[in-house]
Order: C-alpha cells, then sequence, then structure tokens
C-alpha cells in the first residue's frame, strides 16, 4: 500500500480540518440552533447550483482530535469512532445517516445503506431491513448475515466505540452456518467469552437476507438516534477481514460507502478513491478526498489561506472565526451546538469522593466569565447536559450551584485544603478554557495543576480509573447518543466518574450483576421510551440528580465552524447539520466542488 500523499495540482483555494477535541472546543458566533447558518457572502446550498462530478477535496483535522486514528479505522477494535466521524462516512457510508434542512432544522436520524427501522410496540425488538443489491468494494454481498458478523464483532472488540446495549440474555442462539461461526471467532479476541458471544447471538439475528432483529431485554428509544456516532453504523467486509488480517484491515478496511482507501498513514494522512461501485447512481461527486492531519486552528487556517487545502472542519477559534467571516474567499458556516462544556469529578477517589469538595468546584467556577473573556459572550449556557441544537434543551436546573468564591474559599477550608489535577484534550481551546479555570480556582484557595494530552492518552487515564478531574464535553443531539449523559454520568461508563452501584467495586461488576444507581434508571428510562414527553421530564430528572449531587458543572455549549474555499459545497459542510456530539456529521457522497 502506498503511504506517499498524492502529488494534485495548483490548488483553487482553501484548507480544511475536521477537528475538535472529544472533550473540546467552541463555537462563539451564533451558538444557538436558530442562529446556525452561513456567512452574509454565501447563503451555502440553497445559492449553490446543481452539483458538479469530479475533483478532489482535502480536509484537514485537528491533531488533537479527529486528526487522530491511532487505533486504526477497523470499528470493531478503533478507540477513536465517535472522533473519526467524518473519516468513517467517507469509507463505511453508514446504515443510518443524521440529516436535516438547509437551515439546521428539524434534524432526524434517515436509513442509508439500511432501507427502514421500527420497533415493536412494547418497543423491545428493532428490526432493520437493508437495502438490497448493496455490495461491498471487493464485491461480496453486504447482507444480514455480514451485518450480524459485524454487529456481534463491533460489540465484542474491545472497542470504546461500542454501544452498552441490554440485549435480551435468555433467548437461545439460532442454528447457524458452521464456517459463519469459524469466521466470527477467528475475528474476535482470543480470550473472548463464548457464552456471551452465543447470548449476543441469540438477541441478535439475521431473519433473512435483507432483515435483522435486535431483541432487547429494556426499551431503547434511542437505539437508532445513536447509531451513527457509534461502531454499529460501520458495517465492514467479512471477506476481506479475513483475506487481509487484522493489522492490514485495520489500516485499509474495505467497506461499501462512498470512497475506498488508497493509502493510509495513521494519524498523519489519509487518502480516498472514489468507490466506482457505489450503490447510489451518480455518487460520490468527489474523485479523491484526503484528510490531512494539522496541529491546531491557527496552522489549519494558515494552511487554508495559503491554497494547500479545501475545508476546515471544525474551527473553534473566535478570532479565526471571524477573520473567516470576513474573508471573500470562503465561506463560513456556523453550527447548532448539542454538546456542552463539562467539569468531570471523579467521585470514586480522593478529593473528589467528598461532595464538599466537589461542591467547592461549583462555586469556585464562573463559566459566564470564560464566555465573556475568551469567547466574546457568544456561547451558549447550560447547566445539564443539553444544548440549544439538540433534543430536550434545558439551560437551567432547580437549585443549581453558580459561581460564589467567598462560599468556594469557606468549603475549602472546612476540608482543609484542596488540591485538584484538571486533564482535559490537547488542544488550543481546550489550554484557554482549563488556564482560566486554574486561575477562578486558585483564587478560591485551590492548588491546581493542568495535565493536556493528546485525546488517545485521554482515552487511556478514563480507562485506568486514575483521574481527579476532567474538561469534556457532556450531549448530543439525543442525550442518549454520541458522547450523551450516559457516557459522561452513567456508572458503568469508561468515562465516567459517578458513584458505582451499591455492591460493586467494578464496572464490570455492576454489568455482571445488573446493579444500578438511582440516576442509572432515570438515564435508562429515558432513553427506553419513545414518548419525547416522558424523555424530557426524565432527562429534568437526571439533571436535576447531577447537580443536587454535585457530580459536574456545565458551563458553555458549542459547535465548532465550518470554513470551505468558495467553490466547495455540502450537507454538514455548507448547511448545518447538529453534532451528534462535538463536531457535525458530513455527508461526504454529497460534497461536490466546482469544476
Amino acid at each position: 500500500m502506498s503511504c506517499r500523499p498524492r502529488q494534485k495540482g495548483p490548488r483553487r483555494g482553501v484548507l480544511g480540518t475536521v477537528a475538535l477535541a472529544a472533550s473540546l472546543g467552541l463555537v462563539l458566533a451564533g451558538c444557538g440552533a436558530g442562529d446556525a447558518g452561513t456567512n452574509a457572502s454565501d447563503n451555502g446550498e440553497a445559492a449553490a447550483g446543481e452539483p458538479q462530478s469530479g475533483g478532489d477535496l482535502t480536509v484537514l483535522l485537528d491533531a488533537g482530535y479527529s486528526g487522530g486514528w491511532d487505533t486504526g479505522l477497523d470499528p470493531a477494535t478503533s478507540n477513536s469512532v465517535g472522533a473519526n466521524q467524518s473519516l468513517n462516512s467517507a469509507v463505511f457510508g453508514g446504515l443510518f445517516t443524521l440529516e436535516a434542512d438547509e437551515n439546521g432544522e428539524n434534524a432526524e436520524i434517515v436509513p442509508h445503506q439500511a432501507e427502514s427501522y421500527e420497533f415493536s410496540e412494547d418497543g423491545l425488538t428493532l428490526t432493520v431491513k437493508l437495502r438490497e443489491g448493496i455490495t461491498f468494494s471487493d464485491g461480496t454481498p453486504m447482507d444480514a448475515e455480514a451485518v450480524l458478523w459485524n454487529w456481534i464483532r463491533n460489540l465484542s472488540s474491545g472497542s470504546t466505540g461500542a454501544p452498552q446495549l441490554d440485549l435480551a440474555q435468555d433467548l437461545p442462539m439460532p442454528e447457524l452456518d458452521q464456517q459463519f461461526l469459524d469466521d466470527l471467532y477467528a475475528a474476535l479476541p482470543e480470550d473472548v467469552d463464548q457464552q456471551l458471544i452465543e447470548q449476543r447471538l441469540g438477541a441478535i439475528r439475521a431473519v433473512d437476507d435483507v432483515t435483522l432483529e435486535i431483541e432487547l431485554a429494556t426499551a431503547n428509544g434511542a437505539l437508532v438516534n445513536a447509531m451513527p456516532y457509534n461502531n454499529l453504523n460501520l458495517i465492514a467486509s467479512p471477506t476481506a477481514y479475513q483475506e487481509m488480517g487484522a493489522q492490514e484491515f485495520s489500516q485499509a478496511p474495505v467497506a461499501a460507502g462512498p470512497f475506498t482507501v488508497e493509502a493510509n498513514r495513521i494519524s498523519e494522512r489519509l487518502d480516498l478513491d472514489k468507490n466506482e461501485d457505489y450503490f447510489k447512481e451518480g455518487l460520490p461527486y468527489l474523485d479523491e478526498l484526503s484528510f490531512q492531519s494539522v496541529a491546531g486552528d491557527q496552522v489549519m487556517y494558515q494552511t487554508l489561506q495559503a491554497g494547500q487545502g479545501d475545508a476546515i472542519e471544525g474551527l473553534s477559534s473566535l478570532t479565526l472565526i471571524e477573520q473567516a467571516q470576513s474573508n471573500p474567499q470562503v465561506t463560513t458556516t456556523l453550527g447548532a451546538p448539542t454538546s456542552p462544556y463539562v467539569i468531570q469529578l471523579n467521585t470514586r477517589q480522593a478529593p473528589f469522593d467528598d461532595q464538599k469538595a466537589r461542591e467547592a468546584i461549583y462555586y469556585a467556577t464562573d463559566f459566564e466569565a470564560i464566555n465573556e473573556g475568551l469567547f466574546g459572550g457568544q456561547g451558549d449556557m447550560s447547566q445539564s447536559f443539553t444544548a440549544s441544537g439538540g433534543l430536550f434543551y434545558q439551560p437551567e436546573v432547580e437549585g443549581y450551584r453558580t459561581y460564589d468564591p467567598d462560599k468556594a474559599r469557606e468549603l475549602v477550608e472546612e476540608i482543609g485544603g484542596l488540591t485538584v489535577e484538571l486533564g482535559t484534550t490537547d488542544i488550543v481551546t481546550a489550554r484557554q478554557v482549563t488556564t482560566a479555570l486554574q486561575t477562578q480556582w486558585q483564587e478560591a484557595g485551590i492548588d491546581v495543576t493542568i495535565d493536556s494530552k493528546p485525546l488517545g492518552d485521554v482515552i487511556t487515564k478514563f480507562g485506568t480509573g486514575e483521574w481527579e478531574s476532567m474538561l469534556q464535553t457532556a450531549g448530543a443531539w439525543d442525550p442518549a447518543a454520541g458522547i450523551g449523559v450516559a457516557v459522561r454520568f452513567g456508572s458503568t461508563s469508561t468515562y465516567s466518574g459517578t458513584p458505582l452501584p451499591e455492591g460493586a467495586s467494578t464496572a464490570a461488576e455492576a454489568l455482571a450483576g445488573g446493579l444500578q444507581t438511582d440516576l442509572d434508571q432515570v438515564i435508562q428510562d429515558a432513553a427506553g421510551t419513545v414518548d419525547e414527553q416522558e424523555r424530557e421530564q426524565l432527562y429534568q430528572q437526571a439533571a436535576k440528580m447531577i447537580s443536587d449531587e454535585a457530580y459536574g458543572p456545565f458551563g458553555i455549549a458549542f459547535s465548532p465552524a465550518q470554513v470551505v474555499r468558495k467553490g466547495v459545497h455540502g450537507p454538514g459542510l455548507t448547511t448545518p447539520i447538529p453534532a451528534l456530539a462535538v463536531n457535525p456529521g458530513v455527508i461526504y457522497e454529497r460534497v461536490w466542488v466546482e469544476q
């Protein structure tokens, strides 16, 4: 496989990136859902004219977030599935996509490689029908058996991008072809729990060539809403995996998406070619698509101005966004924020196993001042895990502890002092916010050190459980999807510091014993109903519980800006799509450039 970047002709304009940390980024000019749109010099898709085929596009990714794919592109083993949404969309396409009107409103999940889905009346059975005739780029069929192979493998191979599903565990495994089972087990970790695999094969079944069923123990009304963010949405060729082996497949997975992998330098550059056998006639429009990892907003924008690329996905610096909005050579599209900042506090170890220490952090934190000082007051403020661009927005929570430095100092003195390590993802915006928090906390008598790490190292640190506080984002278009409330506050999540259920000393014990906290139950109930009014009430209850227990103060909600050179168009780039987590998803099959 070639690892040399393509040498292309002169650029017609600007550059790009898909950036922002799973933990961070802020939009700053027009953060409300109603403010989503483009700058005055271009009204996006509506004024773009008819799409044209041909051309190439280079997108720059922030090395601290979506520009890092250290664990590869195999959905079953990648630990950056959520951060790498754009790469995954281009290579895999996806069973479902999140789409919206041209102004970013009325967002909804749309079947893509799937043809339809339906929940049973009790919400315990999800039936997914696939489009007939889709093939992977190696010519093998993307049928129900292939999807079943992927779903079991994606749930069972250790990826942090796998959703936690409460599957029905009492259903017998049906009779399956022995070759299918042999191929499946050969693709799973050697130490995989065979009983667990058999339970999953009992709950997830291929009914016929194009139909699958998932049987749940508890209803999950957000299961499909969450698909575009997790690895169940990404279907690869089982045949290609068997022929290539794990390592090569991780570098260049074979799928049925709009593009195929031509060259991959891990966490540096990914070059893709048009899939000539793509199942949608006339798509994709582009002949070539490349993603380049770049160190931060400033370098990305400078590269864009230098004409060495075409699109920036996720520009978060207010200063640079304002420059881009006044630059006649580019189009700037402002998104609809779905993910507020949150300072996660690890209640499972000192110092935040003491609620008074957690309350001190609430009272010492002034996100309003940070919003004004760093972001011109243009961020959405939220006291919960919701934001204006998503479902069930709740900007204020009854009883929420607001900034009061005198109370913070009193609590710090009462507990005999407070020393804190504040971690975050190593990108410019994150460093700015953590530095501001450090100053505020020190004024309240709190001794603070900052630990900024690349995304992969942050994920690893969460996994060890040895952390004190983390500046992250919490929330998604649907609170049960993406980096939703369960990810940050569910007791069994790798990325949570909330207390474990009584009787469990680890998350694994809690899962094995079916143990839950009261907060877990409310979060589960909110995800487990299709009644939107009931879901909203339950999410309000969850936000109140998080606030009452002081599990983590929330702050500014954001959605990064998309910046492209003139002549580039496409959903998610020049028309806003609410972010499933941090960055809006771009539908690269429909991105095109003027010839």
